[in-house]
């Protein structure tokens, strides 16, 4: 079998998803700030560039790919470099390595969402339309004015509006669908937890099924619109959150 690309794989929900596609027999060529085959920085548009050289010179024909990399808003970073990884470095390797996903056997893209982008009222969407339009520097400029979660949640929103376009884009060449995750235990969501305001808020979030997600169940869901099971959905939002999104958005469809 051949090279299915994950980013963010050295932890969290990335390397529960790394851990189920190399359990189905395919080669995993990671990418991440540490511990992967693709050591890169996908906070600016040179290591985005750097890191497409790079997985294409390992693999120059993907069956999959996998972005899963992503920061959150209370874990002390700048919101600016929240917008740049989760929304500009999340596109930039969709585009980069379109063409060598569509040579592949799969052919298919999975994005992490989160389903924060539909439990934040959007009240001002003007970071997710600069996001759209490509904006990066201008982005970065207004995520800096606004409070992290938010900023978390506009850019997640963003990235599943530009993910559905891209799958109108790619077909039939290729599919791209988008997981959207409720709360999971990782490092990052630890780090949110410990956010003297941020934290009882992530606590009393409301989940129907009465327990927070398994890392491991995020990367079933991911595999199975990896996998040939899918193969005829795309521009799909699989929300994977224990019921909350129905919970909050009951008449959205």
């Amino acid at each position: 079998m051949g090279a299915i690309v994950v980013t963010g794989s050295a932890g969290g929900i990335g390397g529960a998803i790394r851990l189920r596609v190399e359990a189905a027999g395919h080669e995993v060529v990671g990418v991440d700030v540490a511990e992967s085959e693709v050591i890169a920085d996908l906070s600016s548009a040179s290591g985005r560039i750097d890191a497409i050289a790079r997985i294409s010179a390992q693999v120059p024909v993907i069956d999959g790919l996998v972005v899963a990399a992503g920061i959150g808003g209370s874990t002390g970073v700048p919101s600016a470099k929240v917008a740049r990884i989760n929304y500009f470095g999340a596109v930039d390797l969709l585009n980069g390595l379109a063409g060598a996903l569509m040579s592949g056997s799969l052919r298919s893209a999975v994005v992490i969402g989160s389903n924060s982008a539909g439990a934040v009222p959007v009240t001002d969407f003007e970071l997710g339309e600069l996001c759209l339009a490509g904006e990066e520097d201008k982005a970065a400029s207004l995520a800096d004015t606004l409070d992290g979660e938010l900023v978390y949640a506009y850019t997640k929103l963003a990235l599943i509006r530009k993910a559905r376009r891209l799958a109108v884009e790619w077909a039939p060449n290729a599919r791209i669908n988008v997981v959207a995750p409720g709360p999971v235990l990782t490092p990052l969501t630890q780090a949110a937890l410990n956010h003297p305001t941020t934290g009882d808020a992530i606590r009393a979030f409301p989940v129907p099924l009465d327990r927070w997600g398994e890392k491991s169940e995020i990367a079933e869901s991911v595999w199975f619109l990896l996998s040939e099971q899918s193969a005829w959905t795309t521009g799909s939002v699989l929300f994977v959150d224990g019921g909350t999104d129905a919970l909050l958005n009951p008449d959205r469809l």
